[in-house]
């Protein structure tokens, strides 16, 4: 396996695990991993200076997304990339984005301050040009409907698709202008401020269908 840089400090023990996996995920992306390559616990830990513990917990998030497979007695290892993953993953994605949309709007429970907050971050990560503050973010941002709109089956679905690693790998892998993706959050905000829950339901259904990218959008219009 190839050697990764050794961080010059220390990274936080809250945000260890998620950095390791940012890392790995930029190295399969860029081809610097290989599919077949086999990642080592021990010597992952090695580079960052860290225990086992949060280089476990980065690979099992990216096993729960498909990017890696862990063989019993052999250890743990780098998949191909199949982009068919994350398709399936936005579809489901915005499905469940819009049930919440639909629930959370006419109940008047949307939390439009924190949401305010969650694109002014995102816009402040955008002029630093800073990927991970601005993936944290967005998942602020839609989390923050789901959990309004107060259905826990929902929320568990959601959470279940490893929102957080699959944004990680969105936004290496499409290297999006961060600030387009603060200003399509911020036409989102706008929309669920107006009260017009069927143009919120189909921009809500239509942000993530954008990144499923598939030969056709939402309503079966080809691209």
């Amino acid at each position: 396996m190839s050697t990764a840089p050794r961080p010059t400090q220390p990274l936080p023990r809250q945000t260890l695990g998620r950095q390791i996996r940012d890392g790995l995920v930029r190295r399969i992306v860029s081809g610097e991993l290989e599919p077949g390559t086999r990642l080592v616990e021990t010597r992952i830990a090695d580079e960052y200076g860290t225990s086992q513990a949060p280089v476990r917990e980065a690979l099992r998030e990216l096993e729960a997304i498909g990017m890696v497979e862990t063989r019993p007695r052999r250890g743990t290892f780098v998949r191909h990339f199949i982009q068919q993953t994350l398709r399936e993953s936005y579809v489901v994605r915005a499905a469940l984005e819009e049930t919440a949309t639909r629930l959370a709007m006419p109940a008047g429970a949307l939390p439009f301050t924190a949401l305010e907050d969650d694109v002014a971050a995102m816009r402040s990560a955008a002029r630093a040009g800073d990927v991970q503050a601005i993936g944290a973010a967005s998942v602020s941002f839609h989390r923050h409907v789901i959990d309004a709109a107060g259905n826990e089956l929902l929320k568990h679905a959601w959470e279940s698709l490893q929102i957080e690693a699959r944004t990680a790998v969105t936004l290496l892998s499409v290297e999006p202008d961060l600030a387009e993706v603060a200003e399509e959050h911020d036409e989102l905000l706008t929309v669920l401020r107006s009260g017009d829950l069927a143009a919120a339901c189909q921009l809500t259904r239509d942000h993530q269908w954008h990144y499923a990218d598939l030969p056709h959008d939402a309503h079966g219009r080809a691209r």
